[in-house]
């Protein structure tokens, strides 16, 4: 099945990275919902590491503020949900119930750096997948970088274990707001056919 074009715009073509947001809010249910879409987006051996904490009320949203990078602060301050995309180093304890047709779990325990890259990686996926979820159900999403880690990791993660990879602010955007798009690489700047 291909998506029409309405869809597609939805999804890639008209969305946009949002940085101001309207005063509707994103409740528990919105929540749940897109992730109950992205969790069946493909990661390798099933491995699904990614975790995530949504920030919503003042005092939690007082707990990012000092985590965040100048140009990021007010609009995450602003924004109704932030989604920290964490990554749990550990996934594999959870791969005999995910992968259950081979021991995948021996793979990775004992091999920090592999199960640290596998769980970086996957988690990113996971992330975009979020992103195209949320748009799915009429949310709009202004992922970021610049924040400190460590800070998130201490004041969100820690009795977890978990490890912050990216946030993603969440709303409904103000399209007042919205700066002009900027462009993308065409196919032959960006890929090879081999």
């Amino acid at each position: 099945m291909i998506l029409d074009d309405a869809a597609l715009g939805a999804l890639f073509r008209d969305a946009r990275t949002h940085n101001a947001w309207t005063d509707q809010p994103v409740s528990d249910d919105d929540l749940r919902a897109v992730f109950d879409l992205m969790k069946w987006g493909p990661t390798s051996a099933n491995s699904s590491p990614a975790r995530f904490v949504f920030v919503r009320s003042p005092e939690a949203k007082a707990r990012l503020s000092p985590a965040l990078s100048r140009g990021n602060r007010e609009k995450t301050m602003a924004a109704p949900a932030t989604a920290i995309v964490a990554y749990d180093p550990r996934f594999y304890d959870k791969l005999p119930r995910l992968f259950p047709h081979t021991d995948a779990r021996a793979w990775f325990a004992g091999n920090e750096a592999l199960a640290a890259e596998t769980a970086f990686r996957n988690s990113s996926v996971q992330g975009a997948y979020f992103i195209i979820a949320a748009r799915a159900l009429g949310l709009d999403c202004g992922p970021m970088s610049g924040f400190d880690r460590e800070t998130v990791d201490a004041a969100f993660l820690g009795g977890y274990g978990w490890k912050s990879n990216f946030l993603i602010n969440l709303g409904h955007g103000d399209p007042e707001a919205v700066k002009p798009r900027n462009p993308r690489l065409e196919f032959d700047e960006a890929c090879l056919i081999v």
